[in-house]
């Protein structure tokens, strides 16, 4: 059965960003110094490279992620090396270097230096590879601000294949950090809610967001956080899909949320905007048709899915 002609011009469905990842990260194998050992020692191991922000490429046809661990070295990415897991059976490695030595390495010609976005935006990469960088990105981001114990003060050590820092001095363990996020598009019948966030670029409008608070349930934070931003209230919550968000490591909580009321009162803190949508209007938003120029997410980000999924009627709250 052909889609209805709304629904006509948005074609295939396009793939999650940082999401499916082919990695088997294989945990049991951090603790083990004799595993790791060998696994490093393997002529099929490879690391993503990773400088702050900043995605270290060799450029290609298409671009090429992935560096020997000896390759990786010579780049000047000598700190934390974490291990991911293995991919049909060859170690998957991340290696880290200042966001200044990855900078400077923009002058060669045979590399391609670039953020994260962009490589998921402009595709730049095979997807396979996202994954395992965001992975990549999220943990040594967490490195990079936890060299201390907060517990007592002194430096810590990377330990466990880099999943986990020790304290010499009081012995604390400390862990990666995945802070959870709702993202939730607020609907009421044939008309869903949007909200622009200075941060954004010219026309774009997106679902409503908000960290999850300690002690809080994902349907509290979503009805929270879309009382405290747009004043609306909210009832039935629908979890939709989940998106690791390594900006810096987040995870976003997709969902859909039957509204309760109508009229917006916008933290002007948070949104210079906020208002209802048609479905016709969304549809010319997430094919860049809109007569105004307003434009939805790009498909690698999660909110593109929570909107489309509303208009192509996937969303039920019974």
């Amino acid at each position: 059965m052909s889609p209805p002609p709304i629904l006509a011009a948005l074609g295939p469905k396009p793939l999650l960003g940082y999401t499916d990842s082919r990695l088997e990260r294989a945990a049991e194998l951090r603790i083990d110094r004799a595993a790791q050992e060998r696994m490093t020692a393997d002529a099929r191991a490879a690391a993503y490279v990773v400088g702050g922000e900043l995605i270290v490429l060799r450029k290609g046809e298409p671009n090429q992620p992935l560096f020997t661990l000896d390759e990786a070295r010579a780049l000047g990415a000598d700190e934390e090396i974490v291990f991911l897991g293995h991919l049909d059976g060859a170690p998957r490695y991340g290696r880290g270097m200042p966001q200044a030595a990855a900078e400077a390495l923009k002058t060669r010609d045979d590399l391609l230096v670039t953020d994260l976005r962009s490589i998921a935006v402009q595709g730049l990469v095979a997807p396979e590879h996202l994954p395992p960088i965001a992975e990549t990105k999220a943990i040594l981001h967490w490195h990079q601000r936890h060299r201390f114990c907060s517990n007592c003060g002194q430096a810590t050590d990377a330990v466990d294949a880099g999943w986990k820092r020790l304290c010499p001095a009081c012995k604390a363990e400390h862990f990666p950090r995945t802070d959870p996020v709702v993202i939730m598009l607020i609907v009421d019948g044939e008309q869903c809610l949007l909200g622009r966030s200075p941060r954004f670029i010219p026309g774009m409008w997106s679902c409503l967001a908000g960290f999850i608070e300690p002690g809080e349930s994902i349907e509290d934070a979503v009805r929270r956080e879309t009382r405290e931003e747009a004043g609306i209230l909210c009832g039935r919550i629908k979890y939709y899909q989940s998106q690791p968000w390594p900006f810096p490591s987040s995870l976003m909580i997709g969902t859909h949320a039957e509204a309760k009321s109508r009229d917006i009162v916008i933290d002007t803190t948070e949104l210079e905007a906020a208002r209802w949508f048609t479905k016709e209007e969304i549809v010319a938003m997430l094919t860049r048709t809109h007569r105004d120029g307003l434009t939805t997410p790009p498909p690698m980000a999660i909110a593109h899915h929570i909107i489309r999924a509303w208009v192509e009627d996937e969303v039920r709250f019974t």
